[in-house]
């Protein structure tokens, strides 16, 4: 049933303003922890697996599918099966999962329609079925699966059926191996299986002690043995089916002739690239030819041990060009997207590292790198803060497009390589922003108009300040004839110069093109957007916000210290002014106006008004308590002291083990209180339980002052008839307090000064902090955004009847009326269900099926994880969806709302999940991705199942691609294919 935010809205059909669906939309940015690789050359689709069993395809910018396993387990191994729609899938509990692209309604939508687990005989190890290699036969008919125990077992798919008769065991391969060879070592586990390129009835086995052995499926033999040495890591067949690379511990790689009689020359064939000296495995090696030249050589790993062990490395040899790339964090995998008339010709190298994706075109000379449209790592730095801005004016998208485009110049000028499936989403109907400020002082401007976020441009802020930083450090050039000839790649630098750089607070007004930015030393920066590079001063003003209360002394960290000479700023947004508070504490609170050209800012010790065109302060006001000492802390020090008794406790747990060495008696005793003591301490340490009912709080709690929310309105604050700027603050302790502006004429704004005057003070009883302040005209609306009237966005507030002043605190919604402030209404929040307010916004919800109609209303974010939806002017309750984990804090701290009902906040550090309360504004993948055309070419040579299982691959393909499927309509996913495969041998 439809729910509306205003209960007194009486017509025949409303139109809906909510949506019934779960909010979660699409997830924004690098997936956490990639544990796994894929890619489909005939689909043209990128799969990641992760560690936490999730499964992400990626196609032509807009095409994306997410699935998750049932069971708690890392994604090992991702393989398409060849020519097909459907992926299998290796966890490592040793599972197998069958995932398949299905059509439905014109859509395609990724399901998981099958599991299997090998089983051995009764009584075998473990290792006998523990999965370690996978290939998918190019017939698209058969798993091959290599197990730890170096067997090799055949599984018909999509049925999951194995075929006994056809399995390869261990005992059958060692037999045919030369004795003088097999009795020297044991074969181990089969590390890589492959098939020959030209015939698909030939494989090679690869076991970990070395031993290659290429095998016939249809004659059921070994045709040649390969006996390698050295312990083995990868296998690669060229694409003539003339010869087998290995690659092997020792961080060599080997070339072998197939079919050749020279089995025994291995020294002759063995290069180490990067030897004199051991060198680290070569854990992955491919060799592709060209239409015309040498062949591309591609390696991972092989770097000489003592000095290199620790970079993370792919080396790519072409003819006389020799580069190994230097990544930033460890290698998942890689593969080579091939291009040219035959599809021969390697275009682009795709590497998965632990913290992004790097496309390299290997097309153009000097190899660079390809912008991703998707899958950016958000946490190049980590992420510190974030601010959406929706419905940005186009001139101001082209200026902020055509800045950041001048620092992409090094990026390659081909499109993007991956371009499976269609994106069949609508244009997003308005151009959005959102901010991401950075823990390294920068600024990142994304695209969040649609499905991907792309990232526009890059603000830093750390030029104002001296840093440690080198600015002629240059880290992507390697130096002249240095070997190994590094070159850096990637853009996830986890390392801050100074953590006082770190940006805590954004605010952009998308009219007047004025962005403030406050950071974690007590820095406001103001700035403008210049089209042109310009050179010049920023000079700092101090704001003492003590004002010289005595007895206080800062602990925390400094100031930065401002630059006195010019510097030069590229175009783009260009710092002209600097507030510096003291302390140099967080800034908690920012908020600018950009017609007035006035910047308030809070800290945990009271809040300030800066004009930023006169460059002077307007208003001064401490909120500091004199009880509370911690707020002269800074932020390391509270985490230090937070962190004190843990590491005390470890460390006697330390010494307490050392003891035992000498006191083996007392072990027991010394261990058990030591782990008691330990216990105790962390117990004190546990988060309150929730609280079930509105309690007051003490006014000796600490950080009272800190303030939490600033807000600009033009109001009634002296009487009813006169109406006048304002500014409000809300504190931690409950108190909000009241500014009356007076701004001069517009003829006079430059020279005379704005000056502020106390005019009211609010104390909640129950000295709840306030999360949020909102005035409301006499329509009851919210009041429109500086310059949004003037630029016909907006309608002029109404400023004949009575405004209401809405006070919104972590337990409750309280109205009060103005100039009076007398309470009118109130929602309460915790009385039942132990809830706080974490985040609150004012949204516009437009319907779905009028233009015209829409509703106000309050967007409330819980520290259950819950969302609420509460209605303006009347203040009730409308809807509520879970939407959070309770559990997960810092994805509640990062939530940030849009004006339009959307939101996003982080599921991990390098993912936005994106959801939406609106029917009108959902962004979410609407994609189709079409079954490939099989050439008739790809069918010779194929091993041909028996008569059973064509069957049922006719059934199952028929079951998967018909949208009208009774099996899909009536029948679980799973269930389908054990009802099929019954009925067909029945």
């Amino acid at each position: 049933r439809t729910r509306f935010l205003d209960p007194s809205i009486t017509t025949s059909h409303p139109p809906p303003v909510c949506p019934l669906s779960p909010p979660q939309t699409v997830e924004h940015g690098f997936p956490h922890q990639p544990s796994a690789l894929s890619y489909s050359p005939t689909l043209q689709l990128l799969s990641i697996g992760t560690r936490s069993g999730a499964i992400k395809l990626y196609g032509a910018p807009g095409v994306e599918f997410m699935g998750l396993h049932d069971e708690n387990a890392a994604v090992t191994q991702v393989h398409f099966l060849p020519h097909q729609v459907e992926l299998v899938t290796l966890l490592d509990d040793n599972s197998l999962h069958m995932w398949t692209l299905k059509a439905h309604k014109g859509l395609s939508e990724l399901l998981e329609i099958g599991r299997f687990t090998l089983t051995g005989p009764p009584g075998a190890l473990p290792s006998v079925t523990r999965v370690t290699a996978v290939l998918a036969h190019s017939s698209g008919e058969l798993l091959l699966l290599g197990t730890e125990g170096g067997h090799v077992f055949i599984v018909e798919v999509p049925g999951f059926r194995e075929l006994e008769e056809r399995n390869i065991s261990l005992d059958q391969v060692a037999s045919s191996v030369p004795e003088d060879y097999i009795g020297r070592r044991n074969l181990e586990h089969v590390e890589a299986l492959q098939e020959n390129p030209v015939n698909p009835n030939q494989i090679v086995i690869g076991y970990g002690r070395g031993l290659m052995v290429i095998w016939d499926l249809e004659k059921q033999c070994a045709l040649q043995h390969i006996p390698a040495t050295q312990q083995l890591e990868s296998v690669w067949w060229t694409e003539d089916g003339g010869y087998i690379l290995s690659s092997h511990s020792d961080g060599s790689y080997c070339r072998w002739m197939v079919g050749g009689e020279d089995e025994n020359e291995e020294e002759e064939k063995s290069d180490i690239p990067y030897g004199h000296f051991p060198c680290k495995a070569i854990s992955k090696i491919v060799q592709l030819p060209t239409e015309e030249g040498p062949p591309f050589l591609l390696f991972s790993g092989g770097m000489p041990r003592a000095s290199y062990g620790d970079r993370h490395c792919i080396t790519v040899i072409h003819s006389k060009t020799h580069i190994a790339l230097d990544f930033t964090s460890r290698i998942i995998d890689f593969f080579v997207i091939r291009d040219g008339p035959q599809h021969t010709d390697p275009s682009a190298l795709v590497v998965l590292v632990e913290e992004e994706l790097v496309v390299i075109d290997l097309q153009t000379e000097g190899w660079p790198v390809i912008q991703t449209p998707y899958l950016v790592p958000l946490h190049s730095s980590a992420i510190t803060c974030s601010h959406h801005v929706s419905a940005i004016p186009l001139k101001l998208w082209e200026r902020v497009t055509a800045a950041g485009d001048l620092q992409k110049t090094h990026y390659s000028k081909k499109p993007w390589p991956i371009t499976g499936g269609q994106n069949l989403a609508p244009d997003p109907p308005q151009r959005d922003l959102l901010l991401t400020g950075h823990e390294d002082g920068t600024v990142r401007f994304w695209d969040a108009s649609g499905v991907c976020l792309y990232p526009m441009y890059k603000l830093s802020t750390a030029g104002v300040f001296h840093t440690d930083a080198d600015p002629n450090d240059n880290m992507n050039q390697g130096t002249e004839g240095e070997w190994p000839p590094f070159r850096k790649v990637g853009c996830f630098d986890p390392y801050s110069d100074d953590p006082r750089l770190g940006v805590q607070k954004i605010h952009l007004c998308k009219y007047s093109g004025y962005l403030t930015v406050a950071g974690t030393a007590g820095q406001i920066l103001v700035l403008e957007l210049n089209d042109e590079a310009a050179e010049q001063t920023v000079e700092a003003k101090v704001v003492d916000l003590l004002q010289g209360q005595e007895g206080f002394r800062w602990k925390g960290h400094t100031r930065l210290d401002v630059r006195e000479e010019p510097v030069l700023f590229p175009p783009g947004f260009q710092p002209f002014a600097l507030v510096q508070c003291q302390p140099p504490a967080v800034v908690t609170a920012l908020t600018l106006h950009s017609e007035w050209k006035l910047v308030a800012f809070g800290t945990s010790h009271g809040f300030g008004l800066y004009d930023y065109q006169q460059k002077n302060n307007v208003l001064i006001k401490c909120t500091l308590n004199p009880s509370d000492q911690l707020a002269m802390e800074g932020p390391l020090s509270r985490v230090k002291s937070i962190k004190k008794s843990l590491r005390q406790s470890f460390r006697r747990i330390r010494r307490s083990r050392v003891s035992l060495r000498k006191h083996h008696l007392s072990a027991q005793l010394v261990i058990g209180e030591a782990n008691a003591r330990l216990e105790a301490e962390l117990a004190e340490m546990e988060l309150a339980p929730v609280q079930r009912k509105i309690e007051a709080r003490s006014s000796d709690d600490s950080f009272t002052g800190l303030v939490r929310t600033l807000y600009f309105a033009d109001t009634f604050l002296s009487d009813s008839s006169h109406n006048s700027p304002s500014l409000w603050a809300g504190t931690n302790g409950g108190c909000v307090f009241a500014y009356m502006l007076r701004l001069p004429p517009v003829e006079n704004r430059a020279d005379e000064p704005v000056t502020a005057q106390q005019a009211k003070e609010i104390q909640l009883m129950h000295r709840a902090p306030v999360v949020g302040i909102a005035v409301l005209d006499g329509h009851g609306a919210p009041l429109p955004e500086p310059l949004e009237v003037a630029h016909d966005l907006a309608r002029s507030p109404d400023m004949h009847g009575s405004h209401h002043l809405l006070v919104i605190s972590e337990e409750q919604f309280k109205v009060f009326t103005l100039p009076k402030v007398s309470a009118k209404m109130k929602l309460k929040l915790t009385a039942t269900d132990g809830s706080r307010v974490r985040r609150v916004g004012v949204a516009w919800f437009g319907s779905s099926r009028s233009e015209d109609y829409g509703e106000s209303g309050l967007v409330v974010l819980t520290n259950q994880g819950d969302l609420h939806v509460v209605s303006l002017p009347a203040v009730k309750m409308q809807v509520q969806y879970p939407c959070i984990r309770r559990e997960d804090v810092s994805g509640i701290a990062s939530c940030v709302f849009t004006k339009h009902g959307q939101g996003f906040y982080l599921i991990s550090p390098s993912e936005f999940e994106r959801f939406s309360l609106s029917a009108r504004y959902l962004v979410e993948p609407r994609c189709l991705v079409e079954v490939p055309l099989r050439s008739g070419s790809s069918n010779q040579h194929r091993p041909q199942p028996d008569g059973a299982s064509s069957a049922l691959r006719r059934v199952m393909e028929h079951a998967l691609l018909n949208d009208e499927s009774e099996y899909f309509r009536e029948r679980d996913r799973r269930d389908c294919i054990i009802t099929m495969e019954q009925a067909y041998h029945v």
